[in-house]
This record gives C-alpha cells, structure tokens and sequence, in this order.
C-alpha cells in the first residue's frame, strides 16, 4: 500500500507531533509513505528522520496554480492507493486540484479540531464526494462535524484516537524547572502546555491561579506554562500583571519535546475553550501527572469527573480553583487518578493503536 501523507502545517503542535508517531507506527506495518508539506519546517525536517519519502513544495497558497501543479505531478508519478489529508487548507488544495485535474485516488481527512465558524466554502470542501472518510479525533468533533456534514455523508465519519508513543526506556528532559526558577521543594508545581492562541483559553488558566492564591488561600505554588508565544502574549503578560500573579507563573515559550518536562509537575491543568484531542492530557496520563481540565474535545471521553481527573465546565474558574485545591491537598486522590489514567492511557491511547487504527480504515478504502 502507497500512501501519500499531505500537510499545511507551517509550524510545530500536537497535531504535527501526532503525524509522526502516525507515520512511524505505518513503517512498522509495512505501508509505503510520502510526505506532501513545506520546505523548512519542523515537519518536514523531523519526518526525514523516518522511512518516508519527503517532497517539499514553496509555502504557495493551496488554491494556487502552482501549487496543484506540484501535487497533480506528485500523485501521478507515484501511483499512490490513498491520499491522506492532514489540514484543511490542505483539503483545500486537493478539492481544487481533483475538480480541475481528476487525481482519481482515494482519499481520507483527519478531523483533529472544532471550528468556530464554517463558511459556504468550507462546507463545500468538507462534503466533496471523492473524500472516502473522515477521521475524527474524538466523538465530540465526530458530534459537531456531523452538523457541517450532510446527512448523505455521515457514514463517512468515524473516530480514531491520537496516541502517545510508548518508550523503551524512561525518558527525561536536562531542563530541571525548580532549579532554573529557584522553586523550592514544598512548593506545587502546576503545569501547562500550549501555544498561545484563542482556543487554549489562558485567561483562565491565568485568573484560576489568581483565585486559588487570593480567594483559596492555597500560596504555595507556581506554575509554569510552556508554549509558543503570539500576539496574544503581551496580553497574558498584563493580565498576570493585574492580577499581582509575577512571582507565582513563569512563561518560558516553546520547547521541543515539552512533554519530557511533565513528571515535574504536580498537577496538570487545561483551560482550553475548543480541543479536539488534546495529546497533552494523553501524555500526562502517560508520565502520571494528575489533570484538572475543562472538559472539551477527548477529555470528556477520557477522564471520568472524579474518578481519574476532574472536569469542569469551560471557563469555570471557581470550579478549576476549587478541584486544584482539593488535589494539590490530596496525595492519595492523586496517586489514584495517576494509576486509573496510565491504565486508560495503555488501553486506547498510544501510537501503536493509532497506528493500528489508521491502517484498518486504509484497508477498508484501499480494499
């Protein structure tokens, strides 16, 4: 089976990370891949380090002449089985290059996150009747996609988990947070990752510090929140600022592997309004750090409130300040959402059942 991997991705996140543990895990079963994104990017520069075969393009727009060019010679020369779609203006690109050129070959998308609004032309793209199936990361977003979708297309859609890679051996990062911002040991350690855009949602994470230290009197902690910084930063900053938070939050950007740096967490803690998966909250299953999240995209599927993790409606900042409390205070409630969550973490959610997954619905399509 030859597969042809297509992605828009201009820089590095969860969805970028789960592409390739997908393609890692698909070497293992024997399937023949390529790889369809920009020059120069991380992507592109992590999968050369696998068994697939790379084919860099100018970072054209995907509605662009020569940017259907480029993938009808690609498609054509390789005699591809499946072509798979990773990001919607990739699904763009090949929606406008099958009507004009007839690419002829069967074709998946993978669904990872919600949309605030969907245009009479994202519509359109989404029910283009040479996409065979839609992968969706969770059933929330199999749920809001139906809505996008018609009826006739519903049969199309399906959920397929992200995975986390399971390692051989333990693996750490050389970046020691309490030493590098002089924490001391009876201090907490609450964890965040995520790039800073709207969807994340960290005024809340900022105001649910604020309300745990200043309305629950719980002062022994600080967080430390990794993520790519936008202009929504500068925001965030003033917000910590108004909210007398400097000493308690430090903002250290991206870093590359960041999930290495979760055992160093007490607890985990996402505020995100919109999600479709998110992998961080699978990794910390993974390295068994406690969640505390608002319950959007695959949390709701994987955390039962009380059980093995607390949820909270979005943007509830008493709640989360209220259940940080309670687990921050709790060894032994931790230790038991911990060892639940590495348990449900090891039945349906590492890379090796992606992968598996995945090359199931190829074989439907393929046949």
């Amino acid at each position: 089976m030859k597969v042809l991997h297509i992605s828009g991705a201009k820089s590095w996140g969860g969805n970028e990370q789960q592409l390739i543990y997908l393609i890692e895990q698909l070497n293992r079963l024997g399937v023949a891949q390529s790889l369809f994104c920009y020059e120069n990017t991380k992507l592109c520069e992590l999968a050369g380090a696998y068994e697939i075969n790379v084919i860099t393009i100018p970072r054209l727009k995907p509605y662009n002449k020569a940017y259907r060019k480029l993938l009808k010679k690609c498609v054509i020369e390789n005699n591809f089985d499946l072509l798979h779609l990773h990001t919607s203006d990739s699904v763009t690109g090949y929606v406008i290059t099958d009507i004009l050129m007839r690419l002829k070959t069967k074709t998946v998308f993978s669904k990872k996150g919600i949309s605030r609004k969907i245009s009479a032309l994202s519509k359109y793209k989404y029910n283009y009747k040479n996409i065979h199936k839609i992968l969706c990361v969770s059933q929330v977003v199999l749920n809001h996609f139906e809505e996008v979708l018609y009826a006739k297309n519903h049969s199309k859609l399906c959920v397929v988990y992200d995975g986390v890679k399971v390692e051989n051996e333990v693996l750490a990062s050389d970046f020691n947070i309490r030493r590098e911002f002089d924490i001391d040991n009876e201090t907490k350690i609450i964890g965040n990752i995520a790039n800073h855009t709207r969807a994340k949602d960290l005024p809340t994470l900022i105001k649910t510090l604020h309300a745990l230290i200043y309305e629950k009197n719980f002062k022994d902690i600080h967080m430390i929140q990794i993520g790519e910084f936008s202009k929504l930063t500068p925001e965030l900053q003033e917000l910590v600022k108004d909210l007398k938070l400097e000493d308690y939050i430090s903002f250290i950007g991206f870093k590359t592997q960041a999930s290495l740096l979760l055992p160093q967490f007490d607890v985990y803690l996402m505020t995100s309004e919109r999600e479709g998966g998110p992998t961080t909250v699978l990794e910390a299953f993974y390295k068994k750090v406690p969640v505390v999240s608002t319950e959007v995209g695959i949390v709701g599927e994987a955390i039962e409130d009380a059980k093995n993790g607390f949820l909270t409606q979005v943007g509830d900042v008493a709640a989360l300040a209220d259940k940080l409390k309670i687990l921050l205070e709790s060894s032994s409630l931790s230790t038991k959402f911990k060892e639940i969550s590495y348990q449900q973490f090891i039945l349906n959610y590492t890379a090796k059942k992606l992968g598996n997954n995945t090359y199931q619905i190829y074989k439907e399509i393929v046949g």
